[in-house]
């Protein structure tokens, strides 16, 4: 057994911030189940919105915020996280990021206000990040570590168990019906306080912009240990994913269009103009359902972003990530337009928690993408998404100044029982793919009462199916996604169902109207 003050699962922004802010009381512990850099946060190319400049204001930051979440964001949240950024921001200067000197533009917000490191910042915060926690003695990282449940005792949170994926280990070879005990070793980690910073859950769709890691994993953990969550049917699609054969979830940032990139469709005609007067610059959601309504409309594959008319330095000094990944593919940027096509990018609700991170199971916190903190309400405003993560660190971190607890009660350790190892992997595979095009084709941009209901029936076999051979044999990295994509679809689908209205990133052909008093959806 494992046992430290704090442990943290999940390794982005939100994750490795509070490390930094915990290591000083007492000994941290982090898992994640790849490498520590493997995390959302990444990806994120854009930025990170943050009052700068002398014609903004904390005001027109909030309005923006609370304009994008269509009616569902908590005002005194919003106040919050948009007023500490300035504070937040200094600090990620002082571990070691470095911003450009321009400031960016991306859709909804009505100043420049998101800063950059070009068009790669999540890796750049990732690295400075990562380096620093590595070097801290009361910082313990355990990379390929797969948390499987939460270890409840006396209804509080006392740590997790969690599936040692190693590559020390040797790869089980389950194709003939092998495996073995060395290969499914789960280790026990008690903690005083268990914190959840486990990303989104991207990968539950087919067509995402997320990396392979972004299963919903901390979600579901999390419900099934009791916790509330809300308003998960508030999944972003993120517009303008590349549409190449050979590319995988690769995001092409709303930054371009910050930057005055227009979209076209395969003629070469502009069309957002019709759906929205910020046309190009209209919140994601609007130009997510633009994009889908043109596409059905048309039968193509993809529309276009066009970035060309802007000078050829400008673009490669700018966006040079996108700029030598699309190239990759045989897509000059400075010449020709870029194929794109919408996908699931971030999702807007989570594990319910209040302004300190805390769930409602004692000793369990959630912090990020993972949490509902009532920040995005129905949308959430570009470039949000890494400052509610540093925010909320820093807010969790005020509460978590105390991680040693006595339990009363012996914890066992993980036993397998009578599990075998799998006799079909092809089962998990099949489940796996079904439920993703399930989720894009019933549950995705546009939604009816219909394809939702259907999509219900669906899934609840689906979980049936995967329960019984999770418990019939023995656990792969693989199982517990399944296993945890499944949760959070049939937790999607019910909130969907739950909303009759069409609000934000909700959008229901059946209920188009909004309701003049929303609430949040909670399960």
């Amino acid at each position: 057994m494992y046992k430290s003050d704090f442990l943290i699962i999940g390794s982005g922004i939100a994750g490795l911030s509070l490390a930094l802010r915990l290591e000083k009381f007492g000994s941290v512990f982090i898992i994640t189940k790849r490498g520590v850099s493997d995390a959302n946060t990444t990806e994120a190319q854009g930025g990170i919105a943050c009052v700068c400049q002398k014609n903004d204001s904390f005001e027109k930051h909030i309005k923006d915020t609370l304009i994008a979440g269509a009616g569902l964001c908590k005002k005194n949240v919003v106040e919050l996280v948009v007023k500490q950024a300035p504070a937040r921001i200094e600090e990620l200067k002082n571990w070691g990021v470095r911003f450009d000197v321009d400031i960016g533009l991306e859709g909804g917000h009505s100043e420049r206000r998101v800063l950059h490191s070009g068009d790669h910042t999540g890796k750049v915060i990732e690295e400075a990040l990562s380096a620093r926690v590595k070097n801290k003695k009361n910082i313990k990282i355990f990379e390929d570590f797969m948390a499987v449940n939460l270890i409840k005792i006396d209804g509080k949170c006392c740590g997790v168990y969690a599936l040692n994926c190693s590559p020390r280990l040797v790869a089980p070879d389950f194709s003939r019906g092998g495996g073995s005990e060395a290969n499914s070793v789960v280790e026990t980690f008690l903690a005083g306080v268990t914190i959840l910073a486990t990303g989104g859950a991207g990968k539950v769709y087919l067509y995402t912009s997320n990396p392979d890691v972004a299963t919903g994993d901390g979600i579901a953990m999390a419900y099934r240990a009791g916790c509330k969550v809300a308003n998960l049917e508030f999944m972003q699609f993120h517009p303008t994913c590349l549409y190449h054969p050979a590319a995988k979830s690769f995001l092409i940032s709303e930054a371009l269009r910050g930057e005055g990139a227009v979209l076209v469709d395969s003629k070469g005609r502009r069309f957002m103009k019709k759906y929205h007067p910020l046309s190009e610059l209209a919140p994601r959601d609007i130009v997510a359902r633009a994009i889908d309504s043109e596409l059905k409309k048309s039968g193509d594959d993809s529309v276009f972003l066009d970035i060309s008319f802007k000078s050829s330095g400008f673009i490669k000094k700018r966006f040079p990530m996108i700029y030598k990944k699309c190239l990759s593919y045989g897509i000059d940027i400075t010449k020709k337009p870029i194929p794109v096509v919408p996908a699931a990018h971030y999702i807007c609700g989570g594990v319910i928690t209040d302004i300190h991170g805390r769930t409602n199971v004692p000793h369990l916190y959630a912090v990020g993408e993972v949490a509902c903190t009532g920040f995005h309400g129905a949308n959430r405003l570009a470039s949000n998404s890494l400052l509610e993560g540093l925010v909320f660190s820093y807010q969790a971190s005020q509460k978590i100044k105390k991680g040693q607890v006595l339990f009363s009660k012996k914890i066992e350790p993980w036993k397998k029982g009578h599990a075998t190892p799998p006799d079909e992997a092809i089962v998990i595979s099949h489940n796996w793919d079904e439920i993703r095009r399930l989720m894009w084709n019933y549950v995705g941009i546009v939604r009816s009462n219909k394809r939702l209901e259907r999509a219900l029936a669906r899934i609840e076999n689906l979980k049936k199916e995967i329960n019984q051979y999770y418990w019939d044999f023995i656990i792969t990295q693989d199982l517990i996604e399944l296993r945890n994509i499944a949760t959070v679809s049939e937790l999607i689908i019910k909130s969907a169902i739950a909303r009759r209205e069409s609000r934000g990133l909700h959008y229901n052909i059946d209920c188009p109207k909004k309701l003049s008093k929303p609430k949040d959806t909670i399960l």
